[in-house]
């Protein structure tokens, strides 16, 4: 392995381009977990980035999967709707906050604000899979505290690494429950809003070789027990008899937990100013199948359960575990100019019920050290979601996806990201 003789820029850009390319990932994932700030150098650093995504599926040969009228039980027939070219996907963006200190030789400490987990779906009103989906929107905050402790281990110092993190989630759902109603009986539109918090912690543990800018790390993120998730089912636009949450707002509860994930990140120098770097990541997407929400009224009298008599409406998601594997090469150029460039698979978490099929993406960026103590850096990420297919799909002897079903070609994504870093 070659001698590097340089300091910060090329490591500090590969993180930065690794996170843009892998804002879009499977599941809903957003940011996710980031911890690389802890691993700086200098006693003290803070730091801040936001990075625009912006995801540009469409749907196409759209089917109405339930055409029975409102007054016979059915859904509406939505069937003379758009049902090509529907924009699927918002664009978002994805904030994040740290600081971190080192004490004495040993111990290094960091908080940070992030925004783990997301979602934004809004094809409209205005298409054949109303009845499924007018808009979806699902968001975060995850305030954290990570410390390590270190110590020479041969040629290069070994940490041990322990964190906590308390995360708070929302979000909505809008569909057209009841399509092609009289004006008299409302809009047939209904939404679902939802929140939770809970708790979380890290582990893991590293290995550098500053001298030869080595670096292995492997960090567990637990779960997060959201506890009661609560919030309203308003169904207020259906005017109709037949069901007792009609015509009203109800209470509603359930639980979910967001993943747990495990992340292996490795970096070596390989020539005079030259680094090459990669990661693989497993997210465990497929705990989240179909959540069930019910009316609080009934707690205690009937679990809470997906198909229980109690059940009022479920969010269907059936999720696969997700896997993102990265790798890259950054150069050095100067004492104030690196670059980098990178490669990102990752595996989607749909098993036919939606779109999150796999995705490519190519990302390159530059880090520019305007001083010792301030560095920029610019990153972006060009990518390709694969096409697939979303329809009916059989698990435990239930059916999902029977309201709708579509086709959804290969489309881009593309992101970039931008940051400062002080340090002193």
């Amino acid at each position: 392995m070659a001698h590097m003789n340089f300091k910060r820029g090329v490591l500090s850009i590969a993180a930065g381009l690794l996170f843009a390319s892998a804002a879009h990932a499977g599941g809903l994932e957003r940011g996710g977990y980031n911890i690389d700030l802890l691993f700086d150098p200098s006693d003290y650093a803070a730091e801040a980035s936001a990075t625009y995504v912006n995801p540009q599926r469409e749907l196409n040969n759209v089917k109405d999967g339930n055409r029975t009228s409102p007054l016979l039980g059915g859904d509406g027939d939505l069937s003379n709707r758009p049902s090509e070219g529907i924009r699927d996907t918002e664009s978002y963006w994805v904030p994040r906050v740290g600081i971190k200190a080192g004490f004495g030789d040993s111990v290094d400490c960091m908080a940070d604000y992030s925004q783990p987990w997301g979602a934004h779906s809004n094809p409209g009103i205005n298409w054949a899979g109303a009845n499924d989906n007018i808009e979806t929107k699902i968001k975060s905050d995850n305030y954290a505290a990570t410390c390590s402790y270190k110590w020479a281990v041969g040629p290069g110092q070994f940490r041990v690494i322990g964190g906590v993190f308390y995360q708070e989630v929302s979000g909505f759902k809008d569909r057209l429950a009841l399509g092609n109603l009289p004006a008299a009986f409302g809009t047939g539109v209904g939404r679902l809003k939802l929140e939770g918090d809970g708790y979380g912690w890290r582990a893991g543990v590293a290995y550098e070789i500053p001298e030869y800018a080595v670096r292995a790390s492997l960090v567990y993120n637990s779960a997060v027990d959201l506890g009661d998730v609560t919030g309203t089912l308003d169904l207020r636009e259906i005017k109709v008899p037949g069901n007792p949450l009609f015509g009203k707002v109800t209470d509603v509860y359930g639980t979910a937990d967001m993943p747990d994930s495990l992340e292996f990140k490795i970096q070596t120098g390989v020539a005079p100013g030259w680094v090459v770097f990669g990661s693989v990541k497993w997210t465990d997407w497929s705990q989240l199948q179909s959540l069930p929400f019910c009316p609080t009224s009934t707690r205690g009298a009937v679990a809470c359960t997906t198909g229980s008599v109690v059940e009022a409406t479920s969010l269907d998601l059936l999720y696969r575990d997700g896997w993102t594997v990265s790798g890259g090469v950054g150069h050095k150029f100067d004492e104030k100019w690196s670059g980098a460039a990178s490669l990102t698979w990752d595996r989607g978490t749909s098993t036919g019920l939606g779109s999150q099929t796999d995705t490519w993406t190519l990302g390159a960026g530059v880090s520019y050290a305007a001083s010792e103590n301030i560095e920029w850096r610019l990153a972006g990420a060009v990518g390709l979601m694969t096409g697939g297919h979303s329809g009916v799909v059989t698990k435990d002897g239930r059916e999902y996806g029977k309201r709708v079903s579509y086709d959804f070609d290969s489309d881009f994504v593309g992101a970039i990201s931008t940051s400062v870093k002080v340090k002193f």
